[in-house]
């Protein structure tokens, strides 16, 4: 029995004690629900150009909406513009939103988050100094230069000439014997007429004996 009412007045005592610190003591939860919404990036006075994630935390125990807006630097008159529209899914270490900074012109700007409870009550978290530099050139990193180095010339020493001396004396050139043409032709003055005239009467001879032994030839097979 004892057992069991120490046992209930444990559990009613943590109970009321959370129930304090939720509702009675504002101040003490403020911090740390400021703390669970953030802004992750850009960081303060970072420089971000062109279509910019907006990165961090949207959350609360009785979370309803989140919104984002930004403002130009400086804002005494706290007028902000929305980034997108009221988004109604806690975010936790994600995308809140996509800010195109090539719409507005460079220069500092604040970004601030809005967490809207259920109840209507809302808590901020700001960022200050973001720089939109869209207008200046993205900086390349400059190639480093090696020297090329610079080749070292060899002068090489010209030859030496040497001369010959001939030990025996110079062969004297021997004549060159000159060709002499004949001053006549090596021709027979005159044709020899009665050796032409023996030949021919030789060559009738003969072509009358090889007839008369063609013609005898026929005849004897004629015959026989």
């Amino acid at each position: 029995m004892k057992k069991a009412l120490i046992r209930g007045l444990i559990v009613c005592l943590v109970v009321g004690t959370a129930w304090t610190a939720w509702t009675v003591s504002p101040t003490v939860a403020g911090p740390l629900l400021q703390a669970m919404s953030r802004i992750a990036s850009p960081a303060e006075d970072g420089m971000v150009r062109g279509v910019v994630p907006i990165v961090g935390s949207a959350l609360d125990p009785q979370f309803w909406k989140y919104e984002v807006h930004y403002a130009t630097e400086p804002n005494p008159r706290e007028q902000w513009v929305g980034i997108g529209g009221v988004h109604e899914t806690a975010v936790q270490d994600g995308l809140l939103e996509t800010w195109d900074t090539t719409v507005v012109p460079d220069g500092a700007y604040s970004l601030r988050l809005r967490v809207v409870d259920k109840t209507g009550n809302y808590r901020e978290v700001f960022v200050h100094g973001v720089q939109v530099v869209n207008a200046i050139p993205t900086e390349t990193p400059h190639p480093t230069i090696t020297p090329i180095p610079v080749p070292t010339a060899t002068i090489t020493p010209a030859a030496t000439p040497t001369f010959i001396i001939p030990t025996s004396p110079l062969a004297q050139p021997s004549a060159t014997p000159t060709l002499a043409r004949p001053t006549r032709s090596v021709l027979p003055d005159a044709l020899d007429v009665n050796a032409w005239r023996q030949s021919v009467c030789l060559g009738v001879e003969l072509m009358a004996a090889f007839l008369v032994v063609i013609a005898l030839i026929f005849l004897l097979r004629r015959l026989f």
